[in-house]
C-alpha cells in the first residue's frame, strides 16, 4: 500500500489578515484546529507542517515543537521547493497538500481523495476537490500527488505563479499527470469556510465557537444554512487569484 505524507503549508505574512493563523477561538489558534483535524484523516501516514524561515514562523515552529508535531521550515516564496524539501525529509509516495486556514478540514473529504491515488497508484499521479467544477465550500480544500510528480514540477516548474501555489504545474497538465476529481452531486461552492479577511475570521470563530471539536463539513452546512445572516458574513470576498 502506499505511504502518504500530508504536509501543511503555515505563515504568518498574510496581507489581508496578517497573524490570522494563530487567533484563537475556544482556546486554539486556528492553525492547531486545522492541523488536529488532518491528523484524523485515516489515510494520512505522517502529517507535517511546513513554515517558512522568516523570523516571524519562529512562533509557529515553536507551537510545533510544543505540539510534538513534525515540521519543517524553507522558502516562504518557493513554496513548491518548501513542499519537495519537506516531502524529502518525511519520504513518502502520496503526498497531500493542505493549508493552514482551513480550520473545518473534514478528514472524510481527506480519506476520500487520497484514496483515489491510493486506488490506481502509480497509474493516477493527482486527485483533488478543487478541480472545475468544484461542489465544495472554500476551506475544505485538498491535493493529493504522487511524489514522483511533485518531483518533476520541481525540476521543471520556472514561472512564479507554479512554485508559490505548489500544484498548478501539476493541475493544468492532465495528459502528463493523469488526475481525478473528488464531487459532490450538489454545488455548495458558494460557501466560504477559508480564513483570509476580518470576515472570514468572525464566520468561522461563530462556527467553531458552537462546534469546537472536529465536524463532518455537512453538519457545518447545517449549521451555517440554520443561523440566519451567517453565510453572508463573508459573501462578498473574493479569493485571490494565482
Amino acid at each position: 500500500m502506499p505511504s502518504v505524507t500530508a504536509i501543511m503549508q503555515a505563515r504568518l505574512g498574510s496581507t489581508r489578515l496578517p497573524g490570522k493563523v494563530l487567533m484563537e477561538v475556544n482556546g486554539m489558534t486556528f492553525l492547531e484546529h486545522s492541523f488536529s483535524r488532518l491528523q484524523l484523516a485515516e489515510s494520512v501516514d505522517t502529517a507535517v507542517i511546513a513554515t517558512t524561515t522568516e523570523p516571524a514562523d519562529v512562533a509557529i515552529a515553536s507551537i510545533c515543537e510544543k505540539r510534538g508535531w513534525a515540521h519543517n521550515r524553507g522558502s516562504e516564496s518557493d513554496v513548491l521547493d518548501r513542499y519537495y524539501q519537506t516531502a524529502l525529509l518525511y519520504p513518502a509516495d502520496i503526498i497531500v497538500r493542505v493549508t493552514s486556514d482551513c480550520p473545518l478540514l473534514d478528514p472524510a473529504i481527506i480519506d476520500e481523495v487520497v484514496n483515489k491515488v491510493k486506488a490506481d497508484f502509480p497509474n493516477i499521479s493527482y486527485s483533488a476537490n478543487v478541480l472545475v467544477p468544484r461542489h465544495f465550500p472554500r476551506g475544505l480544500d485538498v491535493e493529493a500527488f504522487t511524489f514522483t510528480a511533485l518531483e518533476k514540477a520541481w525540476k521543471e516548474a520556472t514561472q512564479e505563479p507554479d512554485r508559490e501555489h505548489v500544484t498548478p504545474f501539476i493541475n493544468t497538465q492532465p495528459e502528463i499527470f493523469p488526475q481525478h476529481g473528488v464531487s459532490y452531486p450538489e454545488d455548495f461552492s458558494q460557501h466560504r469556510w477559508t480564513l483570509d479577511t476580518q470576515e472570514d475570521h468572525d464566520l468561522l470563530y461563530k462556527i467553531l465557537d458552537a462546534k469546537p471539536e472536529p465536524t463532518g463539513w455537512l453538519e457545518i452546512l447545517k449549521l451555517v444554512e440554520s443561523n440566519e445572516g451567517w453565510s453572508t458574513i463573508n459573501a462578498a470576498i473574493e479569493q485571490k487569484k494565482i
